[in-house]
């Protein structure tokens, strides 16, 4: 008998991934390129301060490509994986979620303070699912005039 098709998708995965997951740290140059990114958005003048248009500005380059690659389930599934992970961190983004369309809602406020955290993880996971080659390869093409981006990365692969 034929299981019935909900309106909403939970990813399953293998025990084994699960824990390997669960298990996930985010090491502290994923963080700083996380860092580097919000800042390199914010500089380009879309707002006066670090605040959650930095943070979808660096989301929203990343489901352009990234959404190219594993469509926009999968982009909304590392995103809101980033993001429970992120919660376990810090409870700053307790009122945070992601929508049906991969957008963020709830990041305002003390949250803003953890918007590194969360692309952090998001980061993490490009590099555990689609590989460090690729996710090297993605933020180069969009990120192409982030100064030393491409010598930061080939540092972290290198490790």
């Amino acid at each position: 008998m034929a299981a019935e098709p909900t309106d909403s998708y939970t990813p399953t995965c293998s025990r084994r991934a699960n824990r390997k997951m669960r298990g996930m740290r985010t090491s502290p140059t994923t963080y700083e390129l996380a860092e580097r990114l919000i800042a390199y958005e914010a500089a380009l003048g879309r707002t006066s301060h670090l605040d959650l248009s930095e943070t979808c500005h660096v989301c929203e380059k990343l489901r352009r490509s990234l959404g190219t690659l594993v469509g926009p389930e999968g982009y909304r599934s590392l995103l809101a994986r980033a993001l429970i992970l992120a919660k376990r961190e810090t409870p700053l983004l307790g009122a945070v979620k992601v929508k049906e369309d991969g957008s963020i809602e709830g990041l305002t406020g003390k949250a803003t303070e953890a918007n590194v955290v969360l692309i952090g993880h998001f980061l993490g996971l490009m590099e555990t699912f689609i590989g460090e080659a690729v996710t090297v390869w993605l933020l180069n093409d969009i990120w192409q005039d982030l100064p030393g981006l491409r010598i930061k990365l080939r540092e972290k692969i290198r490790r």
